[in-house]
């Protein structure tokens, strides 16, 4: 069998643990998320065969044989890979209709870089085939955090007080451009730019176009992703990212455009936004329903902007919405890894808080994010005070207050509660 990479030098994923939980209870198992992200490492990692749709070998021959013959190329050790299948539609249902036949788990694991239409795709596959989200690597997983306080322990108010270590701006700043790309890992600091960089322009030269075979002006898409960035982590409605474009760019894009690009950078899962927590609060409290604004990855904000780890230090407002787009990539991670979901709250009231954590059983606890050690006074009495008027209003006492700091030395629960922790201290 033709491997594609040496399992003794696979980096561990969190989502490892979930892969092999959906490969016990599945037929099969599709992965999905950015490029480059890593799906393809991991779902190989996990296979014992492999078939790779995109293979450029004897004028993509793959590609072709897969079109002609779906069912012939699912023919192999299981479990088997199929990589990138959205490029052959009909494989779905060609995985599908095996699964039934054979009524064993662990069959298939798919990847996808893309959510295709429903075109050529008869069958949702529910009941089958299992889809687990895939992102790029958090700091835990790439070494850059040290592990020392687990999130689903604080999310059950549990903490033992440690030292962590200092943490210098320079090196968050490097960690934001650099993303959590596997790729980037090892590149030299004056080059980490490059690879988010190239990554976009995938993106805006083809990917935009062969989503759906529906040709797209790149000047729009170009100038949206440009908003977009300028709006990392923020609420910002369709609208304002128009009226963003025609203030700074002085070019016009419909609503009905902007809209349309949108939906097809989430299918294509470049951004990842963070949704309200709506009413689960259980207070009569009235909350926005606005999701929150994110890349897949803070680099990519960081690439169309043109920022380095040295214009960064000098825009610290800037920084402050960047490393908050650091932080919920990682609490996303993390969070799903133990069955738990990410939202962020805002209400009419102007209460805000930066991120929600809501568990299985229904506890939940707020979080607040500060770049600097200066912010954690401010951060935990906003979070005390938006939780005394929740339970106040009848709503559920939160499990835990946290803020998430990037310059702490030292993870600890404060008098009045609040738990503070190192981003770089941080595991699932």
């Amino acid at each position: 069998m033709a491997t594609i990479m040496n399992k003794e030098n696979y980096i561990p994923r969190i989502i490892d643990a979930e892969v092999e939980r959906y490969l016990a209870a599945m037929g099969a198992v599709c992965i999905e998320g950015p490029k480059w992200c890593g799906k393809t490492w991991t779902s190989s990692f996990h296979s014992s065969s492999e078939f790779m749709v995109g293979d450029p070998n004897n004028n993509f021959q793959n590609r072709a044989l897969a079109e002609m013959a779906p069912a012939l190329v699912l023919d192999g050790e299981t479990p088997r890979l199929i990589d990138e299948w959205q490029e052959v539609p009909p494989l779905w249902d060609a995985v599908r209709h095996i699964v039934d036949q054979r009524g064993e788990k662990g069959q298939f694991i798919l990847t996808g870089s893309a959510t295709p239409k429903r075109k050529g795709v008869l069958h949702s596959g529910a009941g089958r085939i299992g889809k687990l989200r895939m992102r790029p690597m958090s700091l835990y997983e790439s070494g850059d955090s040290n592990g020392k306080v687990s999130l689903q322990e604080l999310c059950e108010g549990k903490l033992t007080p440690v030292i962590t270590g200092e943490v210098d701006l320079r090196v968050l700043a490097h960690l934001i451009v650099r993303g959590g790309w596997p790729g980037n890992l090892d590149t030299d600091d004056a080059d980490i730019s490059l690879l988010p960089k190239e990554y976009l322009e995938a993106v805006i030269d083809d990917d935009v176009n062969r989503v759906d075979e529906i040709r797209r002006d790149s000047r729009k898409v170009r100038l949206l992703l440009r908003s977009l960035a300028r709006n990392e982590s923020t609420t910002a409605t369709n609208r304002t990212l128009k009226n963003d474009i025609k203030e700074i760019d002085d070019e016009d894009i419909d609503v009905e455009t902007v809209a349309n690009y949108l939906d097809v950078f989430n299918r294509l899962f470049l951004t990842d936004n963070q949704q309200p927590y709506a009413a689960r609060l259980r207070s009569s409290v009235r909350v926005k329903q606005a999701e929150k604004r994110h890349f897949c990855d803070p680099s990519l904000a960081c690439a169309l902007l043109n920022v380095t780890p040295e214009r960064l230090i000098g825009d610290l407002e800037t920084f402050g919405f960047l490393f908050e787009a650091l932080c919920e990539r990682d609490l996303k991670i993390y969070a799903e890894s133990f069955g738990a979901a990410l939202y962020h709250y805002q209400d009419y009231a102007g209460n805000e808080m930066d991120a929600v954590i809501e568990m299985q059983d229904g506890s939940w606890c707020g979080i607040e994010i500060k770049l600097g050690a200066n912010k954690i006074e401010e951060a935990a009495e906003n979070l005390i005070r938006i939780r005394e008027e929740i339970v106040k209003d009848g709503g559920k006492t939160p499990s835990a207050l946290i803020v998430i700091c990037g310059l702490s030395n030292a993870a600890f629960q404060r008098p009045d509660g609040v738990f503070v922790v190192p981003l770089t201290a941080l595991k699932n």
